[in-house]
C-alpha cells in the first residue's frame, strides 16, 4: 500500500485547519485589525493593497491545496463506489471506472438510466413493483 507524499498530508492538514472556526475566526480578526488602522494610514492605497495583495496570495494558494484535497477524496470514493459497484450481485460491471470515459459514452449510459428509471416511475404509477434489476442495455 502506498503511503501519502508529504505534500498529500500537508494539503490534507493544510485544508481541514483553513476549514476549521479557528481560521474563519482568525481571518475576521485580521480583516477587523485591517480595518481598525485604516485611520492609522489614512486609508491610504497602499493601506488597501496591503489587503487586497494579502488575500489575493492567500486565496490563490489554497486554490491548489483545497483542488488536491478534493481530488484526492473524490478518487478515493470513486474506489469505494467501483468496489460496491463489484461486489454486489446483479450489479453491471460496465459501471465501473465511468470517471474515466469520453462525455459522449457517459451520456449515453446515462441516458439509459434515465430510460430505466422512466419505465421504473410507470410501472410504480401502474401499481406495480419498481425494484427488478434490469439489464442497462435494454434501456435502448
Amino acid at each position: 500500500m502506498r503511503r501519502i507524499s508529504s505534500f498529500g498530508r500537508f494539503s490534507k492538514a493544510a485544508a481541514r485547519l483553513a476549514g476549521g472556526p479557528s481560521a474563519f475566526g482568525a481571518a475576521v480578526g485580521v480583516v477587523v485589525l485591517w480595518a481598525a488602522t485604516g485611520p492609522l494610514f489614512g486609508f491610504s492605497d497602499t493601506w488597501q493593497l496591503v489587503i487586497n495583495t494579502s488575500t489575493t496570495i492567500v486565496t490563490f494558494l489554497m486554490v491548489f491545496l483545497i483542488q488536491h484535497t478534493q481530488n484526492r477524496d473524490t478518487e478515493a470514493l470513486q474506489i469505494k463506489l467501483d468496489e460496491l459497484i463489484r461486489a454486489s450481485t446483479g450489479a453491471h460491471n460496465s459501471l465501473l471506472d465511468l470517471e474515466e470515459l469520453e462525455e459522449e459514452e457517459l451520456d449515453r449510459i446515462r441516458d439509459n438510466y434515465e430510460m430505466l428509471a422512466k419505465r421504473a416511475r410507470d410501472r410504480r404509477g401502474a401499481g406495480r413493483e419498481d425494484t427488478d434489476v434490469e439489464d442497462v442495455s435494454r434501456a435502448d
